[in-house]
């Protein structure tokens, strides 16, 4: 009998994935329809995601039709027919763009805003119905090894699994990130959320339209949308803050200590606040760019190597291609994970980075001080907001294709440079 390859032998053993997040899923999805094992781990002993909206732009879509999930993802989905700005405290409103059939038009799919847990049970049925045991829950990771040959993984309960690689889609406090790389500086962004969902019917009238707004002003900004078929409102309010607030989405605050926040805004702004019966905070950080994600046969995604303010809607949809295109790099490379996950960094580094530098660009823009001026302020919207500047902000990002982009092409993009 003739010996296996070292190839063959690969294929028998499992890609490792750990944490089964938005991103994390998409991989152990895309590799999966593919043909390739894989065993997720997941720290959390029961498979919750938190309560909150997720926007989905056309980039996003085209990477849940290549999973085969776009259609289950939308059954729970709200079509977003377009996006407007309004000025804090007058109310003043200028259209960014329509959406609904005129992204189908221009981008090919659509834009649509999702209840995060929606999405994200879509994402573990899918990956159930093709390995019923793929998830493993209560997998605390610890600490992986990685070399040119194997992944190893190390949990609490002093278990550890191998596998011919090992994919990190542990979030933003990345064991795997810290494991191989060791402690990334981050620092305060001095800047805190409230966020709350809260039932339509609580919502005044006029407001329950398929639109996402954002209300601009000095220091702060709000945003909201509808999900889950329009039966839920999505709120998120945005403030400078020197003072020092928690990393977790799991905060608790109150109603009146997010209206006082927001004294001085819109009616509209405190009727929102008023309706939410338990608003949660958080705080941000800011985090450097890794020059690197790999070590050997490891790698990481989405919020464990390019973790990004919240200020482009891109954070989930970027993990979303990165799982997609790290499981074509995967199947394209089979027999060589090491260059596999070369190409794939290759493929995604100047991308996600500059969706990172974007995102901050949008901060400044958001909560600008002209904005406090009731002749600059609406003179600053019509500037910042004319229709050439939103086409070279969003553009790029909408018409990106994971599913057919060539692996180990460099996508850069001038967001840094757009004014």
């Amino acid at each position: 009998m003739r010996p296996k390859s070292k190839a063959a032998e690969d294929r028998l053993r499992p890609i490792l994935v750990i944490g089964a997040g938005i991103g994390g899923l998409a991989a152990a999805l895309a590799l999966l329809r593919r043909g390739l094992d894989v065993e997720v781990y997941e720290q959390a002993q029961e498979l919750r995601e938190v309560g909150a909206g997720v926007q989905i732009s056309p980039n996003g879509s085209r990477v849940l039709q290549a999973l085969g999930v776009l259609d289950d993802a939308r059954r729970t989905a709200c079509e977003t027919q377009g996006k407007e700005v309004r000025l804090w405290n007058t109310g003043q409103t200028w259209k960014l763009f329509d959406l609904g059939p005129e992204a189908v038009r221009r981008y090919g799919f659509p834009y649509f805003t999702v209840y995060r847990v929606d999405l994200h049970n879509t994402l573990i049925a899918a990956v159930r119905a093709i390995k019923p045991g793929a998830i493993h829950l209560g997998c605390r990771c610890l600490s992986v090894v990685a070399d040119d040959s194997e992944a190893i993984a190390r949990f609490a309960d002093g278990n550890e699994v191998r596998g011919r690689a090992l994919i990190g889609a542990d979030g933003i406090h990345s064991a795997v990130r810290q494991s191989l790389f060791g402690e990334v500086e981050t620092r305060y962004a001095h800047l805190m959320a409230w966020r709350g969902v809260l039932p339509m019917d609580k919502v005044p009238t006029h407001l329950r339209r398929p639109v996402a707004t954002n209300w601009i002003g000095p220091g702060g900004h709000v945003i909201h949308y509808p999900l889950r078929n329009g039966k839920l409102m999505n709120f998120v309010g945005y403030l400078e803050r020197d003072a020092w607030v928690a990393e977790s989405w799991t905060e608790r605050g109150t109603a009146a200590e997010c209206a006082h926040d927001f004294a001085g805004w819109h009616s509209d702004v405190q009727a929102l606040i008023a309706s939410v019966d338990e608003p949660f905070k958080w705080g941000m950080l800011r985090r450097p760019p890794l020059a690197s994600w790999n070590r050997g046969r490891a790698t990481l995604l989405g919020d464990a190597c390019h973790a990004m303010l919240p200020f482009l809607a891109q954070g989930a949809v970027m993990a979303l291609e990165d799982g997609l295109v790290l499981g074509r790099a995967i199947d394209e490379h089979d027999g060589d994970d090491v260059t596999a996950l070369a190409t794939y960094e290759q493929s995604r580094q100047a991308r996600t980075y500059s969706a990172v530098e974007g995102s901050s660009q949008n901060l400044g823009r958001f909560q600008n001080p002209l904005l406090a001026d009731a002749v600059e302020g609406p003179r600053y919207v019509e500037r910042e907001w004319a229709g050439q500047r939103i086409s070279e902000r969003y553009d790029w990002i909408f018409d990106y294709d994971a599913a057919t982009v060539p692996v180990g092409e460099q996508r850069t993009a001038g967001v840094a440079a757009t004014p």
